[in-house]
C-alpha cells in the first residue's frame, strides 16, 4: 500500500514537471513572438518541416521601422527568389523538450547576431555612399562669385544678339542711307580736325626750324573746308550760329539741333586753328618762343569760350518751341525749361572765368621761370642742355640751380610742374595749350 502511494506521488510529480516544462515551452514560443525581430513560423512550410523543426520570417512592417533594420531589408529585398530571411533547423524526434528550447534559443541567438550584424554593415554602406557626395557639393560658380542667374541672363542676351544681329545689320545699313550725307560731313570735319591739330602741334615743337610752308597749307586747307561745308548747306544758313543767331532749319527736331551744334562746333575750332597758324607765320625776330606761347595759350581759351556760348541760341530756340495742340502749358513748359538751361550755362560759364582771368593775367604779365644764366653756371652745369643735349641758347638758371635753355625749360613747363632734373615744384600751374595743341572735346550743349 505504501509502494502504490509513493508510485502514485511520484506519476505526479512527473505530470507537474511535463505540464511545467510544457508552460515554460509556450511562455518561450510567446516571447519569441513579441520579440523585437518578430520571428514567426512560416504557415507554407509548417507542413514540409518535422519535428521540432524552426522557420524564423522577418516582417516588412517591423523592417522598415528603424534605419539599420531598413538597410538590412533593402539588402534583402534585392534577393528575387525570396523577400523573407528564414533560418530553418530539424533535429530528431526524440529530442526532449529542453533540447529544441536551447537549440530555439541559441537559433534566435544566432539568427539576432546574424541579422545585427549584416543590417549594421549595410547600414554602414549605405550612409557612406550617401555620405560621399555632400563631402564635395558641386559649386558651377564657386570661382566667379557670380550667381548663376546673372551668367543665364547673359547667355540669354548674347543668344538674342546672335539672332538679331542680322536686322540690327540691314537696320544699320538704311540708317546709313538715309543719313550717307550727314555722315560724311561728320567724318570730314573730324579726320581734318585730327590732321590739323597735329600738324600744328608738330610745328610748334620745331620752334624756329618749323616750316612757313606748311602752315600756309594748313590754313589754306582749314578755309577751303569751311567754305565748302558752308556752301553745300547755304539754304540752312548754318553760319549765322558763329554769330550766336539761330539757323533757319526746318523742321527744327532734337537730331536737327544736334547736327547744326556739332557742325558750328568743328567750324569754330578750324577758325582759332587757323588763328594760330597765322601766329605761326610770324618771324621769329618780331615774337619770342615764350610770348608765341602766350599767344597761342590765349588763343585756345578764347576759342573754348566761344565754343561754350555758341549752342545757346539753338538750343533756347527749340526748348521754347511747341505745338499749337499743346496751348499754354506747352509755351509755360518750354519756358520753364529754356530759363532752366540758361541758368546751367552761366553756372558753367562763371567756372569757365577762372581759367580765363588765370590766361589773360599770364599773358600779360608773362610767366617766370627762373633767370638769365651766367657763363660760370652754364660751365659748372656742363655747357649742354640736358633737354635738348646741345649748347645753351639763351641760357636760364632755375632756383634749384639747374640750367636749360630758355626754350626749351619753357617747353617742358607747357606739360610739367618741376625741374626735369631733381623734380622740384617750380610753379603752381601748368601752361597747357601752349604747345599750340586745341582741345578735343565737343561742346553739344
Amino acid at each position: 500500500m505504501l509502494l502504490g502511494c509513493t508510485e502514485s506521488v511520484r506519476n505526479d510529480v512527473r505530470s507537474l514537471l511535463s505540464s511545467s516544462a510544457l508552460w515554460r515551452d509556450s511562455k518561450r514560443a510567446l516571447k519569441l513572438r513579441e520579440s523585437p525581430t518578430v520571428m514567426q513560423p512560416n504557415p507554407s512550410e509548417r507542413g514540409v518541416h518535422e519535428g521540432n523543426g524552426l522557420s524564423l520570417n522577418l516582417q516588412p512592417e517591423f523592417l522598415t521601422g528603424t534605419p539599420v533594420i531598413a538597410a538590412a531589408a533593402a539588402a534583402a529585398a534585392s534577393n528575387a527568389d525570396s523577400s523573407e530571411v528564414r533560418v530553418s533547423m530539424n533535429g530528431a524526434s526524440g529530442d526532449s523538450n529542453g533540447g529544441a528550447s536551447s537549440r530555439r534559443s541559441r537559433v534566435s541567438s544566432h539568427t539576432h547576431s546574424h541579422v545585427h550584424s549584416h543590417s549594421h554593415g549595410q547600414s554602414r554602406a549605405q550612409l557612406h555612399s550617401n555620405s560621399e557626395p555632400e563631402l564635395d557639393p558641386p559649386d558651377p560658380d564657386g570661382d566667379s562669385g557670380e550667381p548663376s542667374a546673372s551668367l543665364t541672363e547673359l547667355r540669354c542676351l548674347f543668344r538674342w544678339i546672335q539672332k538679331s544681329l542680322p536686322f540690327l545689320v540691314i537696320l544699320c545699313a538704311k540708317l546709313v542711307v538715309q543719313h550717307v550725307l550727314g555722315l560724311a560731313v561728320g567724318v570730314g570735319l573730324l579726320t581734318t580736325f585730327l590732321y590739323v591739330n597735329k600738324n600744328i602741334q608738330t610745328q610748334v615743337f620745331l620752334q624756329d626750324r618749323h616750316s612757313k610752308l606748311r602752315c600756309i597749307w594748313l590754313l589754306v586747307f582749314l578755309i577751303s573746308s569751311t567754305l565748302l561745308l558752308y556752301y553745300t548747306f547755304l539754304p540752312e544758313t548754318l553760319y549765322f550760329s558763329l554769330i550766336f543767331l539761330s539757323p533757319t532749319i526746318e523742321p527744327l527736331g532734337f537730331w536737327e539741333i544736334l547736327w547744326a551744334v556739332g557742325i558750328t562746333n568743328f567750324i569754330i575750332k578750324f577758325l582759332f586753328m587757323g588763328i594760330k597758324c597765322l601766329i605761326l607765320l610770324v618771324p621769329s625776330a618780331l615774337v619770342t618762343y615764350r610770348t608765341q606761347g602766350r599767344w597761342l595759350m590765349l588763343t585756345e581759351e578764347l576759342g573754348q569760350v566761344h565754343q561754350a556760348t555758341a549752342p545757346v541760341p539753338l538750343w533756347f530756340r527749340y526748348l521754347v518751341s511747341y505745338q499749337e495742340s499743346d496751348g499754354v502749358s506747352g509755351l509755360t513748359t518750354g519756358v520753364l525749361l529754356a530759363l532752366f538751361y540758361l541758368i546751367l550755362k552761366l553756372l558753367g560759364l562763371y567756372n569757365q572765368r577762372t581759367s580765363l582771368l588765370k590766361t589773360v593775367r599770364i599773358f600779360l604779365a608773362g610767366e617766370h621761370t627762373g633767370s638769365a644764366a651766367t657763363r660760370a653756371q652754364c660751365s659748372e652745369a656742363g655747357d649742354a642742355c640736358p633737354i635738348c643735349q646741345g649748347e645753351y641758347r639763351d641760357p636760364r638758371v632755375l632756383i634749384c640751380q639747374h640750367v636749360f635753355c630758355d626754350k626749351c625749360i619753357a617747353l617742358w613747363f607747357t606739360r610739367e610742374k618741376s625741374c626735369p632734373l631733381c623734380r622740384i615744384v617750380m610753379t603752381d600751374k601748368v601752361y597747357k595749350w601752349r604747345d599750340g595743341a586745341t582741345s578735343p572735346h565737343l561742346q553739344i550743349y
